[in-house]
């Protein structure tokens, strides 16, 4: 049998998080929920397609009323109300009613894109997550959020809708590309930094295995990297409160990845927002010296980034005004108290902002300075 996390809403029963070495169980989770009635629809995007489209959509022929499959163009550029808008037509087309079902197969962009379409097509369909990247497995695909970017403004345009269930194949993993897997990783690194020093302790531990993608080791980082999720969700499921810590990295690391138009990663973005944001909570006192540079220097035996090149850290600084978490004007940080314990600051001015950028902005003439 699969390990499992439930995740409550206000209190009740809302999803479950299995994690399994194959889809071989995943018929078995989807029959629980009354698939075998309904139409069921694949989300995937081209790549994720060629590794493991037929093989999901055989596992549901024949066992549920009818089976699709929808395939887009992968990368972020795809995440977009264009891409929402086809899936619409293709769903009218095929006929599908409220009572049927999107499972989102692939990475944070299949999910946030799969996610928002079942939350407003028909006012709001079912939905499940089959997360093959790290990063999706880890954080992307619990929770409910949903999104797509909108003129090039990180998920801009969004809505809160739950899955009914996560399925997680640790053995997706095996087949990413080295850069996108330490992408993944870049929020793990986040969980520990903001909720429990044990775990950021662990995962320094492990570090060769989890480099290694030793399946065991994966296990685990994955079930207590999502349990810190999952009791953050639970406690506020529609960001009103401490939920926003899991935005440590995130205000620099959007706009970072605005400037450089999308060619970094999401997570490599987080883990150089993270740095920045470890920065200022140094020169805030409230980090030591030697606190910072742990929590930077982390970053580096996982193939993260700590620097960066090619951007205007002023244009850093305005991009960040843009951000979705704005609170009358004001940017709503994550800082450390230390590490394993996050807060939510609204006073970091525009001078601490370009500082921190500028401590990440590798330049040529940082090179021969």
């Amino acid at each position: 049998m699969p390990d499992r996390l439930m995740v409550l809403y206000q209190k009740n029963p809302c999803y479950e998080i299995v994690f399994s070495a194959s889809f071989d169980e995943l018929w078995e989770e989807l029959e629980k929920l009354g698939c075998a009635d309904r139409q069921l629809c694949i989300v995937t995007d081209s790549k994720v397609d060629e590794y493991y489209g037929d093989t999901a959509l055989k596992l549901l022929e024949g066992k549920c009323r009818r089976a699709f499959k929808y395939v887009f163009a992968e990368g972020e550029e795809s995440k977009n109300l264009d891409t929402v808008k086809e899936i619409y037509k293709f769903l009218i087309e095929k006929g599908f009613e409220r009572g049927d079902m999107l499972l989102a197969l692939g990475g944070g962009v299949t999910g946030d894109i799969t996610g928002y379409t079942a939350a407003t097509y028909l006012r709001g369909i079912d939905y499940v997550q089959l997360p093959t990247s790290l990063l999706a497995q880890a954080d992307s695909s619990i929770g409910g959020k949903t999104g797509v970017d909108f003129d090039g403004y990180k998920n801009m345009v969004g809505a809160f809708k739950m899955p009914r269930l996560v399925y997680v194949n640790l053995a997706a993993l095996q087949t990413l590309g080295d850069r996108q897997y330490f992408s993944g990783f870049a929020e793990i690194m986040k969980h520990g930094l903001i909720k429990d020093t044990g775990f950021y302790e662990w995962l320094i531990e492990n570090m060769y295995e989890i480099c290694e993608r030793d399946l065991d080791v994966l296990k685990e980082m994955l079930l207590r990297s999502c349990m810190i999720k999952k009791q953050v969700v639970e406690k506020d499921p529609t960001e009103q409160g401490d939920r926003a810590l899991l935005n440590f990295g995130h205000t620099i690391g959007h706009a970072i990845e605005k400037a450089k138009n999308f060619e970094l990663f999401h997570g490599e973005c987080v883990a150089l927002g993270a740095v920045a944001a470890a920065y200022i909570s140094w020169k805030r006192e409230l980090l030591s010296m030697e606190e910072y540079y742990e929590i930077r220097d982390m970053f580096v035996p996982f193939y993260l980034p700590i620097s960066v090149d090619g951007i205007a850290p002023q244009e850093i600084v305005e991009l960040t005004k843009s951000d979705k978490k704005m609170q009358g004007g004001k940017i709503k940080f994550v800082l450390l108290k230390k590490i394993g314990k996050a807060f939510i600051d609204s006073t970091v001015t525009e001078e601490e902002i370009l500082a921190a950028v500028r401590e990440i902005h590798f330049s040529e003439e940082d090179a021969h300075a």
